[in-house]
Order: C-alpha cells, then structure tokens, then sequence
C-alpha cells in the first residue's frame, strides 16, 4: 500500500504552515491529503489569532497532482463534494475561505496544484518549477477551478494552447501567464513566501478580510455588484479599533499594532 498523504502543521506567531506531506509520491494528492488539507484550512479559518496561512510542499516537488489510481475508484462516493462546514481548498464548492493563504512552489507544480495555487492570494514559484494542466492527456478534463481561473489570469488565447495540449512550461512562462507572483532564485521560494506573509499578517486583519470579499464578489459577480457593495464593508472598518490605531501609528511614526478589533 502507498504512503497515505497528509499535511503538516505549525503554528509561527500569526502564520499558520501547511506543508504538503507525501514527499515519496511527489506528494500526488489522495483522498487522505484532500481531507487532511481540508481540515487544515478549517483549522486555520477558525483560529481567531491566526491572520495568514502559507502552504509549501515537502520534499523537491510542490505536486505531481492528483494520484489517479488511488481516487478513481472513490470519485462516485463524492470524494470532491465537501459540506457547507468543509472549506474546499480548490474553492469551487463548500465552505468560503475569508482569510488570505499564500503559496510556495518548487519542482513540479502539475493539474490540482496548479489550481491550489490559482485559489490562492499569493504564489511564489522557485525558478525550477515546472507546470503542466495535463488533465486532457488523461481522459478528463481540469475540475479544480483552472476553466476559470486560468483563464481570468492569463486571458483566453494565452491560456487556451496549454489547457488544450497539457503541455510543460516553465516558471517564467507561468509568470508571464500571470499564474504566480513572483519567480525567486531556486530554493528561496519558502522564505520569500515566509516574508510576505509576515507582512499581510502585520496589516489589520479586518481590513485584509473585507478586501477579499470585495476583490472575490468583483470576480464573480462583476464589478458593479462589487461596487454596490463597497460601502457595507468600508463602515464598518471606519468603526473599528484597528482604524484608529492606523491613524496613531501614522502620526507617531511607528509601525501600527491591530488587534482585528
């Protein structure tokens, strides 16, 4: 039997760390990983001191994508339907994600983690990180959102040769795609993502959450709807504790400390 996947955890100041963890399997996604990172994520949602979260992958590879012997025979049993309660980390169903999640890539960044990163907020791709959205060289087409996301970032006519063939390309194709952030020097993907974490978790917490929403509604429903509802989440920030707090750290010159209140 294969070594079952899972994600591991720690916990550094605000910054929750979730690491792919089926490094022998090029960490291939599972049924037992898709859960697992699953319940990360929730873990991570409902945590009230926790303002970022940064999944990376053990081992040389980010993912080789889904393991297709494994979850083949568990696909009629729902293994992708998650609950209202379950945030899916592929965002197309379940749970809404509120707070931000940062990504670092390295290796091969095939199918499924191409799309885990597309339902990210931040992606930081080592320069030796290869990509491949290979589902129709294998009889299915992608399902973890790239008919959409991939898309909406790179635009149709770039992103249609590679969604079409499955054909590899490389980090900075995948930027010039606007797939990732930022291409690093191989090896520093960790500890750039590691910072930029550090930095959205240093920003108002409230603040960050309501960008989201009001950058996500604007995706999916348009921007007049998104305008609509501008107003509803600017009050109540002008309310908040954190605000005033902004205002004191300007005026003091110091570096302003949010409490999400």
């Amino acid at each position: 039997m294969s070594e079952q996947g899972k994600v591991s955890r720690e916990i550094r100041g605000q910054i929750f760390l979730i690491g792919l963890d089926r490094a022998a399997k090029r960490n291939a996604f599972d049924s037992h990983m898709i859960l697992d990172l699953s319940a990360a994520l929730n873990e991570y949602e409902n945590h009230p001191e926790l303002r970022c979260a940064l999944i990376f992958a053990h081992g040389e590879h980010f993912t080789a994508g889904l393991d297709l012997l494994e979850l083949q025979p568990k696909f009629s049993q729902g293994i992708f339907d998650f609950s209202a309660e379950q945030i899916n980390p592929w965002g197309v169903s379940g749970k809404k994600r509120s707070k931000p999640v940062v990504v670092a890539v390295q290796g091969i960044c095939y199918t499924a983690g191409i799309e885990l990163m597309l339902n990210a907020d931040v992606v930081i791709a080592s320069a030796d990180s290869q990509f491949s959205q290979m589902e129709v060289q294998r009889g299915i087409m992608p399902f973890g959102g790239a008919t959409v996301r991939f898309v909406q970032a790179a635009g149709w006519q770039k992103a249609m040769p590679y969604l079409l063939t499955g054909k590899i390309f490389d980090a900075q194709t995948a930027d010039q795609l606007n797939l990732v952030s930022e291409v690093v020097t191989a090896g520093q993907q960790f500890d750039r993502a590691l910072a930029l974490a550090h930095d959205i978790a240093a920003a108002a917490p409230l603040a960050v959450k309501a960008l989201l929403s009001s950058a996500h509604e604007a995706l999916a429903q348009g921007e007049a709807y998104a305008f609509e509802r501008l107003n509803g989440y600017l009050q109540p920030l002008f309310q908040s504790e954190d605000v005033k707090e902004g205002v004191m750290a300007m005026t003091q010159k110091r570096p302003a400390v949010f409490k999400g209140k």
